[in-house]
């Protein structure tokens, strides 16, 4: 199993997209749990964006490794509580639809190196 640190233990240090893939890779849909190594590919980040007075990130990727031939599709919304300096996912997935996104290679870059 790889060892990735979990969500509340994630240090506030690095830029913010490194924290919020930092806390992406202690996500059981991420492989936080998985026993056969995962690689993440084509690796996406919208945000940061405002709705409903929040600031809002959704991340996703393709995760292949624990299921065969076909890769996996996780996806989360992550909250930025900028009082605090804190990120916190949330589960309103709706949000998410209609922002474009970018290439997230922070996520593939911590993610496949303890593959």
């Amino acid at each position: 199993m790889a060892s990735r640190p979990a969500p509340e233990t994630e240090v506030a240090s690095g830029t913010p997209r490194e924290r919020i893939a930092r806390l992406a890779l202690g996500r059981v849909e991420f492989g936080a749990v998985s026993l056969i190594p995962v690689r993440f590919e084509h690796s996406r980040i919208s945000g940061p964006f405002e709705d409903a007075s929040r600031t809002l990130y959704c991340v996703s990727t393709h995760m292949k490794g624990r299921t065969f031939g076909k890769a996996e599709r996780p996806k989360i919304v992550v909250q930025e509580d900028k009082a605090a300096s804190r990120f916190r996912v949330i589960d309103d997935d709706e949000v998410c639809t209609g922002h474009r996104t970018e290439p997230f290679p922070e996520l593939e870059t911590l993610g496949n190196r303890s593959a």
